[in-house]
């Protein structure tokens, strides 16, 4: 059997003609006045307009590797340290954010760059933090520790 020997099983539904008579007179259930009311009404659905508008997200889960690579990273100096801290104290996110010197984004603690902008005199001991260059000669000349 061939596609142009196939057959319909059932007969097309006719389509209903309203405004000819019979029980749906007057208005023939498309209500008073307004566009949808008068023959041949051909509108777009306004919310296909609003479809097309969105950007189009590619994929469910692949995007995840990006969202992990733009989390935000909290920059601070040597000079908050060194008024925060005591000399020997340990220095990771978790801790500053107990001090409130960083606070969570998201629900999450953010990734912290010490940066060696001033001078520091007091030996702290970092962990967990992304120290620059400048930063990490300062602070073991100063007797601590980046780990």
């Amino acid at each position: 059997m061939q596609t142009h020997q196939l057959k319909p099983i059932h007969k097309p539904k006719k389509e209903k003609r309203i405004g000819r008579g019979g029980k749906r007179g007057r208005y023939c259930g498309k209500g008073i006045k307004g566009q949808k009311s008068r023959a041949g009404k051909k509108m777009q659905p306004i919310i296909r307009e609003l479809i097309k508008k969105y950007p189009k997200l590619r994929g469910y889960r692949q995007n995840t590797k990006h969202k992990t690579q733009n989390t935000k990273v909290v920059v601070l100096n040597l000079e908050i340290l060194e008024k925060k801290f005591n000399a020997g104290e340990k220095i990771t996110p978790g801790i500053l954010n107990v001090k409130k010197i960083i606070y969570k984004i998201k629900g999450k603690i953010p990734e912290v760059k010490i940066l060696g902008k001033q001078e520091i005199t007091k030996s702290l001991i970092i962990e967990g933090c992304k120290v620059s260059a400048g930063a990490k000669e300062k602070i073991e000349k100063a007797g601590g520790r980046v780990k």
